[in-house]
């Protein structure tokens, strides 16, 4: 099987890397007229690379001008093995520097030093370019090979760096075909007949022609109607190769440099990220509400810092949050770089700890535990952190940086480790047991503040807890352990009888008897309301209506069940004799004014016992024999 690496140079300004890559490839990367005229690389170029049988390469060319930094490092997202060119006549300059920083700050684990324009210069200065050059590696934190001595006018050391090349391409991890589909988008064009075409690198993941792929942010979808790979027609793209996909659907305007297409539907876009930053000895320290430019993939977004702490000093490593000036995509574990606001230098970097962190609390918390190695242990922080929110076990693979294919084994591992699951959602035990107490304390509470009640709404009682995702799952379990009663849309607590007390009774059969003297003309609590307040009058005709002996007519309107009974017959017999009965045909037998008859009628309408036609009634479905 063919494995794929993606190659990115890094250097000064006019160092000689396209021009490396031309001895290597056959491929001129300077792809602009400008690039051509100036003699520099403004923009990325792209290049494949037979490193051996059964190894390619993709080389991504980036600029080497302080100018043109941000699209050095839109390029070096992703790089698996770093190019570094240095001038053999120059040695380290300026750039040098800030691009080992910012491979660095990407995570790129190995790389090949070139040695550039050997035939430029003399043996002693040489050994001092290998020298210096290789004092600064041995502190970049990355493996790299022995610098390389080359030259693209004579030939020099190309056939030593083409195996330095395939020597690191071996070492870099090798990324997952089966891995969530993520491509950066570094460009954007239109084709007559084919659509909006977007491409870049592909991160992870695979896309093959018919897939249905979504443009984060913006939430632009299209159908793939081609996939190309370094220029060649193919029916899939796997990770690591250089892929343009013709999209079908997509508006062009809405998609630039910075957005991802994603195929998932797991992927989201997010205005906030946790992270764990780095900065540079030389930065300047980060207080609350810095403003940085990140650059996370092919996107350079603004963003406002919130240390964990009071600030971020420099040369430390801290946790922070970031807040987006616009969406982006990000991944647990992505790294992105950050540069000053003005005037802009590359300052740090930054991991990224949680892609879509709760807005409660501001200042992030226990970043140290989510950013662990180790993915269970690391799971098991983010659900302890979710707290009876619980956490969705389809935004492992995103959030938490799980493999699709490991996501229901750490799942049922998690779930056995002091965790409760129910459907797609992962919670602490500790947090659903405390969930059972505070269930038990609601009902106790509710019942005394609402005796005659027969038990607290369900939908309540959810929106109490906190917690929809596991409000059945409480409610079920007290009920199977017989802690509570389920009765209809009601939550209760086996001791818990609806019962007027003494002084609601006395209330009680003053309301009684009230209805029965209004008859037909029911009573409202307000009309009640010399017997005692509105709303407990409320409380105590709603009691009568759940125990049978009233029913309310509209929202507000109690009557006698026996006294509406007869009402209701009368009327129902009328509509049967005439057939067609209009209010002043019932009024004239009722002897009811409209105030009273109507809402009555409208009640029978509900019921199913008359049909309403016009401004007259006629007998309904449900209608039965009078009383």
């Amino acid at each position: 099987m063919t494995r794929h690496v993606v190659i990115g140079t890094a250097g000064h300004v006019d160092h000689g890397k396209t021009a490396l890559v031309k001895r290597l490839t056959g491929i001129d990367t300077d792809r602009w007229d400008e690039e051509k005229r100036r003699g520099i690389t403004i923009d990325l170029g792209f290049a494949p690379l037979a490193l051996g049988d059964d190894l390619t390469a993709s080389i991504v060319d980036v600029p080497g001008h302080e100018d043109f930094v941000r699209n050095m490092v839109a390029g070096a997202a992703g790089v698996d093995v770093a190019l570094l060119v240095v001038a053999a006549d120059e040695g380290v300059m300026p750039q040098t520097v800030e691009h080992l920083a910012i491979l660095r700050f990407l995570g790129v684990k190995t790389g090949v030093a070139a040695v550039s324009k050997a035939d430029l210069a003399e043996g002693d200065w040489l050994d001092l370019v290998i020298s210096d050059l290789s004092d600064r590696l041995a502190d970049s934190g990355i493996h790299w090979e022995s610098p390389v001595v080359v030259s693209a006018v004579t030939d020099q050391g190309m056939d030593t760096l083409r195996e330095s090349l395939a020597s690191a391409a071996t070492r870099a991890a090798t990324r997952s075909a089966d891995d969530l589909f993520r491509l950066p988008i570094d460009r954007v064009f239109s084709v007559a007949g084919a659509g909006t075409v977007v491409t870049g690198t592909a991160w992870s993941g695979s896309v093959k022609v018919g897939d249905t792929v979504r443009v984060l942010p913006g939430e632009q979808s299209g159908r793939v109607r081609s996939v190309e790979v370094h220029g060649e027609t193919r029916d899939r793209a796997e990770p690591g190769r250089r892929t343009a996909l013709a999209l079908v659907g997509v508006n062009r305007q809405a998609v630039g440099r910075g957005s991802v297409a994603v195929v998932d539907p797991s992927w989201k876009e997010t205005r906030a990220l946790d992270v764990m930053i780095t900065l540079l000895p030389t930065a300047r320290a980060l207080s609350q509400r810095s403003r940085v430019r990140l650059h996370l993939g092919t996107a350079e977004v603004m963003a406002r810092v919130t240390p964990a702490t009071i600030d971020i000093a420099p040369g430390e490593t801290a946790a922070a949050r970031l807040r987006l000036e616009q969406a982006t995509v990000a991944r647990w574990g992505d790294r992105a770089v950050l540069r000053s606001y003005s005037p802009v230098t590359t300052i740090g970097g930054c991991v990224v700890v949680d892609p879509w962190p709760s807005p409660r609390p501001r200042r992030p918390r226990g970043l140290e535990t989510r950013a662990v190695t180790d993915a269970i242990a690391r799971a098991r922080a983010f659900v302890e952190d979710a707290g009876p929110r619980g956490l969705a076990t389809s935004e492992l693979p995103v959030r938490v940086g799980f493999h699709p294919q490991d996501l229901e084994p750490a799942a049922t591992r998690i779930e056995g480790d002091g965790a409760t699951r129910v459907g797609d959602i992962l919670v602490v035990r500790d947090v659903v047991e405390r969930l059972h107490e505070a269930t038990l304390e609601t009902l106790a509470g509710y019942h005394q503040q609402h005796p005659l009640e027969p038990g607290m709404p369900r939908e309540l009682l959810r929106a109490a807890l906190a917690s929809a995702a596991f409000g059945d799952h409480v409610l079920e379990t007290l009920a199977a352990e017989g802690k509570i009663l389920l009765e209809g849309g009601t939550a209760r607590l086996p001791s818990h009888h609806a019962s007027l007390s003494q002084e609601q009774t006395a209330i009680g059969d003053s309301v009684r008897a009230a209805l029965v003297s209004a008859k037909w003309n029911g009573q409202t609590p307000p009309e009640l309301s010399a017997l005692a307040a509105a709303d407990e009058i409320r409380e105590v005709l709603e009691f009568y209506v759940r125990q049978g002996t009233a029913v309310r007519v509209g929202r507000d309107r109690y009557y006698d069940k026996v006294a509406l009974d007869q009402l209701r017959g009368t009327v129902v017999s009328e509509v049967e004799r005439l057939g067609r009965a209009t209010p002043a045909d019932l009024r004239a037998i009722t002897g009811l004014s409209r105030k009273y008859l109507i809402p009555v009628l409208e009640w029978l309408d509900a019921c199913g016992l008359t049909v309403r036609e016009g401004d007259a009634r006629r007998l309904g479905p449900s209608a039965r024999a009078k009383p």
